[in-house]
């Protein structure tokens, strides 16, 4: 009669056991999902303005590398400029 009751105590702790890590889980995952997309967008800018002038000091105006990262920047600037719109930045 006892090893039934030893099982059932074990499921019940392992269930609450497993609640309590999802629970925690739920609870610190959510904040990290709230994405600030003006600095992550203006990150990128600066991020790519300083390979540029990297790329020009390094390997000159009319290198594919500063070419590359002059067409990333531009996509970064209209990334802005879209979010801009949507929001209604000024």
């Amino acid at each position: 009669m006892q090893v039934p009751a030893l099982r059932f105590s074990s499921i019940i702790t392992k269930t609450a056991l497993a609640a309590a890590a999802l629970g925690f889980v739920l609870m610190c995952g959510a904040p990290s999902a709230k994405a600030n997309d003006w600095d992550d967008l203006n990150r990128r800018i600066a991020y790519t303005q300083l390979r540029y002038h990297e790329a020009v000091e390094r390997f000159g105006p009319y290198s594919g590398e500063a070419q590359h990262w002059a067409h990333e920047r531009h996509e970064a600037y209209e990334r802005l400029e879209r979010y801009r719109l949507e929001h209604h930045h000024d």
